[in-house]
């Protein structure tokens, strides 16, 4: 069983990652994994399944959607992306479609597009 995030220390690491980034400063390494973290948890709670898989390397990764179970090698759905991208799409303060078009989401596969899910509003 993976440990869960609390709520505060999730929120607490949120709010500093995104002080960090409106002072253009670089967040601290602990806070930036604990808001990927906790964000990926979001998603896996919203929307639970096992037919993609969400990746925001090197922090984590989690397998969501509902659909086909996939059990070994590279899934058929797979999202990746930087933990800038993946906290500002969770969070709604840039649209999936903005941050795709711009290649910073990797995606494929049939059901790799997340806008129905996201964000996660936190």
């Amino acid at each position: 069983m993976v440990r869960k995030i609390d709520i505060v220390a999730g929120r607490t690491a949120l709010d500093a990652v995104r002080v960090a980034e409106s002072a253009d400063a670089k967040p601290q390494r602990t806070d930036l994994a604990t808001a990927v973290r906790y964000l990926l948890q979001l998603l896996d709670e919203k929307a639970p399944g096992n037919s993609v898989e969400v990746r925001v390397p090197p922090f984590g990764a989690v397998q969501v959607i509902q659909g086909p179970r996939h059990t070994r090698g590279t899934p058929p759905n797979v999202v990746e992306m930087d933990a800038a991208t993946w906290i500002a799409v969770s969070t709604g303060t840039e649209r999936w479609a903005d941050a795709a078009a711009s290649g910073r989401i990797h995606a494929s596969g049939t059901r790799a597009d997340l806008s129905d899910v996201l964000p996660v509003r936190p």
